[in-house]
């Protein structure tokens, strides 16, 4: 399993006047050998590439997210809209909620033709994340988020909550540097449920555009079902944010 995604460091071109706001625009590109989803049936499981952006002020942003597998078909569109209700020096706290459409390809037969198929499926999401810093370099964050499945194939009620810490800018030398963030979860989709433990460690160069990430997961005790008991990725982030004023 390979995981591939693109991250460049920050730019800014705001000016800072009385008349003046300033909003965020950022992207990040990732491509991936296979595409994992924090709920398993909407695991995609071959090469994607994923597209994420996010515009907005200081407090509210639209983030959306196009997921693609390799070839170009969709694999899932998630449309966040998300709000930081606190944001401090130490205390950052920040809702969201999203419509998103799911791609399913399925095999059918039709008057003896047998084609694949493309359904589209409809969720509603909406998440709560709490972070707090006990350092520049390390904090923890608690996130839950809750999914509703519209079509009657789909899991209708998906609960996930998540308690991850980050440590951050380890340094290996003058110019490289180690992000490790070690998180657990429990998942519950309908009348099942699991607990999981998830890994992610990251090495960045300094002043380089490119960082390096690896992934694993895997559960600890669960009844739902998925194809791996592990799963694990590497990856490669490139992504650009910046500001611009407006009168």
């Amino acid at each position: 399993m390979l995981f591939v995604s693109l991250l460049l460091g920050y730019k800014s071109f705001s000016q800072t006047t009385e008349n003046k706001k300033s909003y965020r625009f950022g992207t990040v590109i990732t491509v991936t050998n296979k595409g994992i989803s924090t709920i398993p049936n909407l695991t995609l499981g071959k090469p994607a590439v994923l597209f994420d952006f996010v515009i907005g002020g200081d407090r509210l942003s639209f983030e959306p997210s196009f997921r693609f597998a390799m070839e170009g078909k969709p694999w899932s569109f998630l449309f966040w809209w998300r709000y930081k209700l606190i944001e401090s020096e130490k205390m950052h706290f920040t809702i969201g909620a999203h419509p998103a459409l799911s791609f399913r390809r399925m095999v059918v037969t039709k008057n003896g033709v047998t084609k694949e198929d493309m359904l589209l499926r409809r969720i509603l999401g909406a998440e709560l994340s709490p972070n707090y810093s006990f350092t520049k370099n390390i904090n923890v964050g608690l996130y839950y988020l809750y999914a509703y499945g519209i079509e009657s194939d789909l899991s209708k009620h998906t609960n996930f909550i998540n308690l991850r810490t980050t440590i951050s800018n380890i340094k290996l030398s003058d110019q490289y540097s180690l992000r490790f963030s070690p998180q657990f979860y429990y998942l519950n989709i309908d009348k099942k449920d699991g607990f999981y433990y998830n890994l992610i460690l990251s090495m960045n160069k300094k002043n380089f555009p490119l960082s390096v990430s690896a992934l694993a997961n895997r559960a600890f005790t669960t009844n739902i079902t998925t194809k791996k008991d592990l799963l694990w990725n590497v990856s490669l982030i490139y992504s650009f944010n910046g500001r611009f004023s407006k009168m």
